[in-house]
């Protein structure tokens, strides 16, 4: 099969453009002419063999032309002319792309290719037998390139470039690099072929045309960041070598300078004047001062110092961080009085210095004025405490000290004192007014308080509101004012077979006094004491003393207590002394002066009780306890006979109504007074457990018309009967008061309750007065008021 017509264009780096037909085949490509035309066809059919020489097909992109573009014929030496071959193609785009005349084997692109979508098509190729489809040779592959055409301009890797320098850079120093890609084929023509400039940044910047690179184009005087630091700059990409007719593409590079150290820190003004109230607490602020910096961040950091002035040693200055500020504290209190203002000389400078820019003396010098106000203050005392002494026996009045203040202000105004009443509430002692005196007001002890803490305070008299206050502390001096006595209660025991010169009991004293030296008591029997030939003293020079006998043998039945009296003195001035009793007991002892036997009273004061014998006694207590919880239980428990044995005694009935009264009409209530002694009872007084005369009381007003019972009558004269016999008797019980149960007034609703009468209760009974009562009684006079035949019916 012989590829044969197909168009070149040849275009860059010398190809010539031309156009023929190619045939294919082993020998020699031979351009067709009218003379060797028939020559040819003779030649072909004396063939035996066929070869196969490929060439590749070349179509150019972006095609705009209205037809499909031709690309190249297939010939087969198969095909006669007669039409019983058929072209077949097959493969990438084709019979969509690609289209091949199945007579004639021509081939066309149907639409316009980008060869930046696809560079090349591999397509297949065969020659059939109309008739019966069987090929006639093998399937030949071949391929079609598209020709590039500079159809795609430079694009940048980014829109927007952000790169930064150090100000004062020297010329040609790196900034940042730019690259842009071009979509045409870098193997042909120079449609792939960049060349970068610069548009917009001159003169401060330049770019390097094949690389991309930007670099600094002015020294370091015109690359000021505190002049100008941000700078946009535009680079430019073109293809075709930057040559006229090229495409070109943009990007936009901002750049920053970096801040360098190259200015040093300047006061916004050389004098600073502040004014401060001389009450000022220590470490106060007093004021701020301001230094600039034209660079930023940590190159702007700096320090303020106190160089001279008269004010070194009270005033200090630091640095806000935050605000790079001087703060000028307080480091000594100020007084008005004696100076009022100071100067000082303060200098600034950068904390991280760069001698690459300045030099290490670059600073600033700024004078402050501190001007010291004048304030009313409360007075001063001289001293932060004071302590003073006195001595416990001192008399009411007696001054033990001053205190001292003055009004530090230049009026110099008077100072009144005073105590203040909550550190001393007892009110010891008292301060004079007008010089600060403290006197004594109570008496003093010592032994009670041997320091008072107490506060005075100084007030102006021009301004009560002036105060301060001083703490006193106050010592009470001790005094020989306290004997010496026993340091505890000693009762101790001697044998009746001691001898002379036993020792039987050591004693020592205690005294509440302090004296400088410690105490030195001295011991000694009493001159009246009774048992100077039984026992003696031996003081043992340590504050202590010995007891001893004088004699041998002591008989408890002659005598079995010795009260040794002991004189105890302390040896001071003026001296105090006391006697003390020391009690000794005789006992019976063995060989080796343990005691056997004593007296109870020995016995229980200087063994004491055994925890065996307190057990016991307790228990027996616990005994005697129960027993009579017992007894009074049992006690309880015991029936009382009833004095009414009689079963025919009405009585016993009545008790078991209690007392119901007679409703609100019985005013007539019992009284205690039933129960006496009718022969004792005043006369004049009435008696209330009985009915009284109709004459004293008016009868009550009744809404109805009673009608009594007809057995009422009997009943009361029984009841009647039987009180004047208990009242006449002397002897009976109080049972008279049982009237009052079995009566319960005049004018009762109700009427008796009791069983002694309900004989006679079934009376005829009138309920008409009901239906005065209201309408929420009227149903019951209907029920009770009517006849006996209702009810049964």
């Amino acid at each position: 099969m012989n590829v044969g017509r197909q168009l070149y264009r040849y275009q860059s780096l010398g190809h010539k453009t031309c156009s023929g037909i190619v045939t294919l085949s082993r020998g020699p490509v031979r351009r067709k002419t009218k003379e060797t035309e028939g020559r040819q066809d003779k030649d072909l059919l004396r063939r035996s063999k066929r070869g196969w020489m490929w060439r590749q097909f070349f179509l150019q992109e972006e095609y705009t032309g209205t037809e499909h573009q031709y690309i190249g014929k297939l010939h087969s030496d198969m095909d006669r002319g007669d039409g019983t071959v058929m072209y077949v193609l097959a493969g990438e785009g084709a019979g969509t792309i690609f289209v091949i005349d199945s007579n004639s084997g021509d081939l066309h692109a149907t639409r316009s290719l980008d060869r930046e979508e696809k560079p090349f098509y591999t397509l297949r190729a065969q020659v059939v037998n109309k008739k019966n489809g069987l090929p006639l040779e093998p399937e030949t592959e071949f391929t079609v390139k598209l020709h590039d055409i500079n159809d795609n301009e430079p694009k940048f890797d980014k829109e927007v470039y952000t790169a930064s320098v150090p100000e004062r850079s020297h010329i040609g120093t790196y900034v940042t690099q730019v690259t842009a890609h071009d979509a045409d084929d870098e193997m042909f023509g120079y449609s792939a072929k960049l060349a970068y400039s610069i548009s917009q940044g001159h003169p401060y910047f330049s770019v390097e045309p094949n690389t991309g690179i930007i670099r600094t184009a002015l020294g370091p005087s015109d690359m000021d960041r505190e002049q100008r630091e941000h700078y946009q700059v535009v680079i430019e990409a073109k293809d075709m070598a930057g040559q006229r007719g090229g495409l070109t593409g943009t990007t936009t590079v901002n750049i920053s300078l970096t801040d360098v150290n190259d200015n040093p820190p300047r006061f916004t003004q050389s004098i600073y004047q502040f004014s401060v109230p001389e009450i000022t607490k220590v470490g106060s602020l007093v004021g701020r001062i301001r230094a600039v910096d034209a660079d930023v961040g940590r190159n702007a950091e700096m320090d303020y110092t106190v160089v001279n002035g008269d004010g070194l040693d009270v005033f200090d200055i630091s640095t806000d961080r935050n605000t790079q500020e001087g703060i000028l504290s307080l480091k000594k209190p100020l007084d008005y009085e004696k100076k009022k203002s100071y100067m000082l000389q303060i200098q600034v400078q950068n904390t991280h210095p760069d001698t690459q820019f300045l030099s290490m003396d670059a600073k600033d010098i700024a004078n402050i004025r501190v001007s010291v106000e004048d304030v009313d203050e409360p007075p001063q005392f001289e001293k932060i405490n004071y302590i003073l002494e006195v001595k416990e026996d001192a008399a009411v009045g007696t001054v033990i000290g001053s205190v001292s203040a003055v009004d530090p202000d230049i009026l110099r105004s008077p100072v009144k004192y005073s105590i203040d009443r909550h550190t001393d509430v007892d009110r010891i002692f008292g301060v004079y007014a007008g010089n600060g005196s403290i006197f004594l007001q109570r008496p003093l002890d010592r032994e009670e308080f041997a320091w008072h803490n107490i506060s005075v305070i100084a007030t102006e008299f021009n301004n009560p509101e002036q105060t301060s206050r001083v703490p006193v502390y106050i010592r009470v001096l001790d005094v020989n004012d306290n004997p010496p006595m026993l340091a505890s209660f000693y009762e101790t025991f001697v044998c009746e077979n001691a001898k002379a010169g036993q020792k039987i009991q050591t004693i020592s004293a205690v005294d509440p006094d302090d004296p400088v030296g410690g105490h030195r008591f001295l011991f000694s029997l009493a001159p009246e004491s009774s048992v100077r030939a039984n026992f003696s003293v031996r003081d043992n020079g340590d504050n202590t003393a010995g007891i001893f006998t004088r004699r041998t043998g002591f008989g408890r039945m002659h005598k079995s207590t010795h009260l040794v009296a002991v004189v105890i003195s302390d040896g001071h001035i003026p001296m105090q002394s006391s006697t003390g009793t020391l009690t000794i007991r005789v006992c019976t002892c063995d060989r080796d002066g343990n005691m056997e036997m004593c007296n109870a009273e020995a016995l229980s004061s200087t063994t004491g009780l055994s925890t065996g014998a307190l057990v016991a006694i307790l228990l027996c207590i616990l005994i005697l306890l129960l027993i009579v919880v017992l007894f009074a239980a049992l006690k309880r428990q015991k029936k009382k006979e009833p004095l009414i044995i009689s079963k025919e005694d009405v009585r016993d009935n009545v008790v078991s109504y209690n007392d119901e009264g007679g409703g609100e009409e019985d005013t007539q209530a019992f009284d205690i007074g039933a129960l006496r002694h009718p022969e004792v009872m005043e006369e004049s007084k009435l008696r209330r457990d009985i009915l009284p005369p109709e004459s004293l009381y008016p009868p009550p007003p009744l809404r109805r018309t009673m009608v009594p019972s007809r057995g009422n009558a009997d009943v009361r004269d029984f009841i009647n009967q039987r009180v004047q016999e208990n009242d006449g008797n002397p002897t009976a019980p109080p049972y008279d008061s049982l009237a009052t149960y079995a009566y319960e007034g005049n004018g009762s609703v109700a009427e008796s309750l009791s069983s002694l009468g309900s004989v006679s209760s079934e009376g005829e009974q009138d309920y008409n007065y009901l239906s005065e009562w209201g309408p929420r009684f009227r149903k019951l006079a209907d029920m009770y008021g009517g006849e006996d035949s209702d009810w049964d019916s």
